[in-house]
């Protein structure tokens, strides 16, 4: 059908940059309700509601990933930090599992200080924020265990195979300890190390552990045995120690084993085939 006089049919994509344009805007006014100018030609109560709902939806959805940040940082300063999040923070993903992730970023990058309502950014933040995702990134992780390990083979003789559903962590702050009524204002005398993991049960739990378990767990890559973990890490502990070492070395090992840290042994390279 033909129009009449001046009047005719657009063609498809004919007003796309205008269309564009008012999305960009929709969606600023989305992102910073409060400093970006509203539609002229929308009501601002329905655009309040559009804000409204995905500032809810983004907090549940962050909130449910830092619940501990969440609680720490309480109804003024959560609401408003997540607020600097969506206005501020140029998302590299779409999707919603990876939302948690970029939060992270964005936390990671903000100066220690920044004012909040009632307080401002606290110096462990980021540690606590890393920690809480570190455990839904292993909850969430979809990672084979290795096959060709001897569960019960000889942790001091044999190559060592870490869990790759473990990841040993140190943090300045004592994170697993934070929580509402624990907010340590400086960093602890000593380094936090923890060993994050996923059991054979799907749970994901943490144990602490000290300078020596941390170092023995980072030396143990999948390419040296037991032993030769012991002996480089005994050469690297100060010579009061060397001897306690020697004695608990193999035990440590079978406690990381127990705990699921460790997986099991391959033979060392070179070593002959087990006769059948």
């Amino acid at each position: 059908m033909s129009g009449t006089g001046g009047d005719r049919v657009s063609r498809a994509g004919e007003n796309l940059p205008g269309f564009i344009g008012l999305q960009l805007a929709f969606t600023a006014h989305l992102r910073d309700p409060d400093g970006d100018e509203p539609l002229a030609d929308v009501p601002a109560a329905r655009m309040q509601v559009y804000a409204d709902l995905v500032f809810r939806n983004l907090e549940t959805l962050v909130g449910s990933a830092f619940p501990v940040a969440k609680a720490v940082l309480g109804s003024s300063r959560w609401p408003a930090l997540v607020r600097e999040f969506l206005r501020r923070h140029p998302s590299a993903t779409p999707y919603f599992p990876e939302v948690s992730q970029e939060f992270l970023e964005f936390v990671s990058h903000l100066p220690v200080g920044v004012g909040l309502p009632d307080s401002a950014v606290p110096g462990f933040l980021a540690e606590l924020c890393h920690y809480e995702w570190v455990e839904l990134a292993l909850d969430l992780a979809d990672v084979a265990l290795p096959q060709d390990v001897a569960a019960d083979g000889d942790l001091r003789t044999g190559v060592v195979v870490p869990s790759p559903l473990a990841w040993p962590l140190t943090y300045a702050y004592p994170v697993h300890r934070i929580g509402p009524g624990h907010e340590p204002l400086a960093p602890g005398a000593h380094p936090t190390h923890l060993v994050v993991h996923r059991g054979a049960d799907e749970r994901v739990r943490f144990m602490e552990v000290n300078d020596l378990t941390q170092r023995l767990l980072l030396l143990l890559d999948g390419t040296v045995t037991g032993q030769g973990a012991l002996e480089r890490l005994s050469e690297e502990a100060p010579l009061a120690l060397r001897d306690a070492l020697r004695t608990a070395g193999p035990e440590i090992l079978e406690r990381l084993r127990s705990a699921g840290v460790l997986l099991g042994t391959r033979p060392p390279a070179g070593a002959a085939p087990a006769s059948e």
